[in-house]
């Protein structure tokens, strides 16, 4: 049997069925036992991450009242309805009661309906009733358990302490000593006993909700509110507090945890009045030092040197860095502690702290936003004055260093503009001294800027009275007169270099027109004398004509070109009558040219020799074109006869092959005399190729007076030859086919119809494509397969094209197979008589040796009744050679 079940457990349950069908609860009691159970219930649903606020409102839908049990049990209920009804609601709630008296618990008046309905006292009675299952039944001492357990621990763990004399579960814990004496027996650290005079309440007030001793802190701090104002507290709020008491301390290490927690508490209250004697201190001084500070940021006196002014800025940077930070820390914390504490009271349920008057954090922040107004002023005004000061310091360096710079760009300058070099110079020397002095006026004239700077941070240095101005001006007063003294030299020295240019230009031009005449005319001169020696190569007689005109045009150019070689020997005598003229110092010949007067002399003398040397060679050459030209004449003539002729007959000979006149013998005798005509033919070829040997033993390469080649006419003489050659074997060919295959002239001329419809290319032979078209039109059905067969057998060599021949061949032994194979057998009955097979002997006796040892290969023995050694099936050598549709 269940211990649940015991007398035991029905002895304890007595009372409750009492209270529960009383339905009667003193006020304040309901109060305690709603908090107490509340903070229990919760105790556990925070395990599942939920709580409840209203005990008799949060259980109506049953889920949490489930959870609860779950939680509490460590077993799954059975799945809850997720409905909003009611019905789904007193669903829940009676499996959570099912499950409750499948523990062993009787319920006594507390049905679903009465918790759906939101029962405060069934609600509070059923909560009680999971209490004393889940967490006081288990309670044992000595033999004894559940509450008479629960009492005897109590006494025995608080027998030792005054004051505390626990007889039950409400009065005896009225003045809360029994809840010290109880953690003072297990963590007596934290707690100093002795010094307890009254109810210390406000200790287990303070515990944390984390704590292991006491799971409902937050809570119980009300509920001893309630009962130090109560005269007898409620029975089941005390046990169910004891007994978290009981489990809390059950373990050694659950005790000094607790213990623990209580210390915090103690520690967190001493540490609250720490922050608040820290923050009075800690305003006061940070008060104080921003009193101190605004003065000296205030202080506006100025430094007449920059060093003085520095050392202020370097002040300012230590404050900065060494002394504000440790004080913006300071501040900082301040809040920090303020906002801590005030946090630390509100969750201890204690009174907000009031700071002394000035030092709220308010007044804080408003000395200190005085303090960083001055602190912005004195930065602002200490960089206004090291701006100030480093101007001048800038000013007065840029002076010395652009003074330096133009001092040092002007040295030597004077000397170099006095310079005379010009009067010994060439014009390109001239023209690079002009040149380098234009460069030097370019840079004159960009140090202009700088003269002018130079005066202007003078005048700047005075107007801000720099301590060193006199020395400045007589720096300055030097620059500008040596500047005046450099302009007048640049001038002089720029109109010597002209006027030298000058002359030595009209030289130049002079040199430059003789090179620009001198050149080309030289060209002229060594082109003319390179194409009068060049060695001509021509073929034709308008070529060699053509160099004529060109030589009597070369020659009719030559006065002209004497009047142009003495306007350049002009040239050169007038340069030389200026240099003795005016006693140029000319260094050197003409720069643009290295043609001299003497060279052009000489060329024009070669240039009249190679003249008559010309006429005479292009005289022989005129000559042998004129015998080149007969020759091309005399060929061309006979070659335009003998290649149409050889057109002519190919065409006639194809015509004759594929027209169907007469008989096949009368093609063939055509044929024949067509050749013979073409055998007479040979002399005119003969003579062509006399002709042509003439022609290449003249080296003539083209003949404009024809189209035709000796190659073409060979290659078309040897086509002609091997095309009536062929027609006429073809055209005999047909002769034996048609008598070996017993074809008629009226086929022939219906196979040669057909064959002539579908060339349609009119090339004597189909190609692939024609030849199905028209063995289609004749009647056959075949597949790929089968004409592939049939192109094999036509067109053996894999060219993709059908013959006549192989036509008319293809055509006969199909209509001739059939014929042949009755003939055969009718033949074969003859030799057998009356006999089913023929012998061997037979056939060596009535046939030729040959044919008859074919036929023997090709027989099968006969098997039948009437069968002789020897004996052979004729009847197998038809299928074995035309196959078994054929017989």
């Amino acid at each position: 049997m269940d211990h649940y079940d015991s007398p035991q457990t029905n002895d304890y349950m007595q009372p409750e069925e009492d209270w529960d069908r009383d339905m009667l609860l003193d006020p304040a009691w309901e109060k305690q036992q709603r908090k107490t159970f509340t903070a229990w219930c919760n105790s556990h649903l925070r395990k599942a991450g939920t709580q409840i606020d209203n005990i008799e409102e949060d259980f109506r839908d049953g889920l949490k009242l489930m959870l609860l049990l779950e939680v509490i049990s460590g077993e799954r209920l059975a799945k809850p309805e997720r409905g909003k009804m009611r019905v789904h609601k007193i669903s829940n709630v009676n499996k959570a009661l099912d499950f409750i008296a499948s523990k062993g618990v009787k319920l006594v008046s507390i049905g679903a309906e009465e918790i759906v309905d939101g029962n405060v006292k069934m609600t509070l009675g059923m909560i009680w009733t999971i209490i004393l299952r889940f967490a006081i039944q288990d309670i044992s001492v000595e033999e004894t358990s559940a509450k008479e357990g629960l009492l005897l621990w109590c006494q025995r763990k608080t027998a030792p302490y005054k004051n505390v004399n626990i007889q039950n579960f409400h009065i005896s814990w009225k003045d809360g000593l029994g809840f010290c004496a109880l953690i003072h027996r297990h963590r007596p650290e934290l707690i100093d006993y002795g010094k307890l005079r009254k109810v210390s309440w406000t200790i287990l007030a303070l515990l944390p909700c984390s704590s292991p001793i006491s799971r409902y802190a937050l809570n119980f701090r009300f509920f001893l509110t309630d009962i130090v104002g109560t005269a007898r507290p409620d029975e089941k709020a005390i046990m169910t507090y004891v007994s978290s008491f009981y489990h809390a301390f059950s373990g050694a290490q659950k005790a000094e945890t607790a213990a623990n927690r209580i210390c915090k508490v103690l520690a967190v209250n001493q540490e609250n009045e720490q922050l608040m004697e820290d923050y009075e201190k800690l305003a006061s001084d940070l008060l104080e030092w921003i009193r101190r500070t605004i003065p000296w940021l205030e202080n506006r006196a100025p430094e007449n040197t920059m060093q003085a002014m520095q050392q202020k800025l370097e002040d300012f940077r230590d404050y900065r860095r060494l002394h504000k930070p440790p004080k913006v820390q300071e501040k900082c914390q301040l809040e920090i502690n303020f906002n801590t504490l005030q946090t630390k009271l509100r969750l201890s349920n204690r009174p907000a702290f009031m700071p002394s008057e000035g030092k709220m954090v308010s007044d804080i922040n408003n000395a200190w936003g005085g303090l960083e107004q001055a602190e912005k002023g004195y930065e602002e005004w200490l960089l206004n004055e090291i701006r100030r000061l480093e101007r001048l310091d800038h000013l007065a360096e840029k002076f010395r260093q652009k003074a330096s710079i133009h001092e040092s760009w002007t040295d030597g300058k004077e000397v170099m503009l006095q310079q005379k070099d010009y009067e010994t110079a060439t014009l390109s020397e001239i023209k690079a001294l002009l040149k380098k002095h234009e460069a030097f006026e370019s840079d004159l004239a960009a140090h202009q800027d700088r003269v002018e700077q130079i005066a202007a941070i003078a005048q700047e240095l005075n107007e801000l009275d720099y301590y060193d101005s006199p020395s400045v001006n007589a720096r300055c007063q030097k620059i500008c007169d040596q500047w005046d003294n450099l302009g007048a030299l640049t001038q002089k020295r720029r109109e010597a270099l002209e006027r030298t240019e000058k002359l030595l230009e009209t030289i130049d031009q002079l040199y430059l027109e003789y090179a620009k005449r001198a050149a080309p005319f030289n060209n002229w001169m060594e082109g003319a004398m390179e194409d009068l020696q060049d060695t001509f190569i021509v073929h034709t007689i308008e070529e060699i004509q053509g160099l004529t005109t060109a030589h009597e045009q070369f020659k009719a150019t030559l006065p002209d070109a004497d009047k142009e070689r003495q306007a350049i020997l002009g040239i050169h005598n007038e340069v030389s009558k200026i240099v003795q003229t005016y006693h140029v110092n000319m260094a050197g010949t003409n720069p643009y040219t290295t043609i001299t007067p003497q060279e052009i002399n000489g060329k024009w003398d070669h240039v009249r020799q190679l003249v008559p040397r010309r006429d005479q060679a292009l005289m022989e050459e005129h000559t042998r074109q004129q015998q080149n030209e007969r020759l091309r004449k005399q060929f061309g003539a006979q070659a335009n006869v003998i290649g149409p002729w050889i057109q002519t007959k190919m065409e006639e000979i194809g015509r004759i092959s594929i027209e169907m006149h007469g008989t096949l013998e009368d093609q063939l005798n055509h044929l024949r005399q067509y050749e013979k005509s073409i055998i007479n033919y040979k002399p005119k070829i003969d003579q062509l190729e006399g002709d042509h040997q003439q022609i290449q033993e003249a080296l003539i390469f083209d003949n404009k007076h024809t189209n035709y080649t000796m190659e073409h006419i060979r290659v078309g003489w040897e086509q002609l030859l091997t095309t009536i050659a062929r027609t006429i074997n073809e055209v005999e060919n047909q002769i034996l086919t048609r008598d070996a295959k017993g074809i008629s002239q009226e086929q022939m001329n219906e196979f040669r119809a057909s064959f002539n419809h579908f060339d349609r290319k009119k090339t004597g032979m189909m190609d692939s494509e024609d030849f199905r078209a028209c063995l289609i039109s004749m009647g056959y059905n075949m597949g790929e397969a089968e004409f592939a067969r049939i192109m094999s057998i036509v067109d053996p060599n894999r060219l993709g094209v059908v013959t006549f021949q192989a036509f008319i061949d293809f055509m006969s032994r199909e209509t001739a197979d059939t014929d042949t194979a009755d003939q055969v057998m009718a033949s074969f009955k003859i030799l057998a008589g009356d006999k089913n097979y023929i012998t061997v002997d037979e056939l060596r006796r009535e046939l030729p040796p040959d044919q008859a040892e074919y036929c023997i290969a090709r027989m099968a023995p006969y098997s039948g009744p009437d069968a002789v050694p020897g004996a052979l099936d004729y009847m197998s050598f038809s299928t074995a050679l035309y196959g078994e549709s054929d017989l």
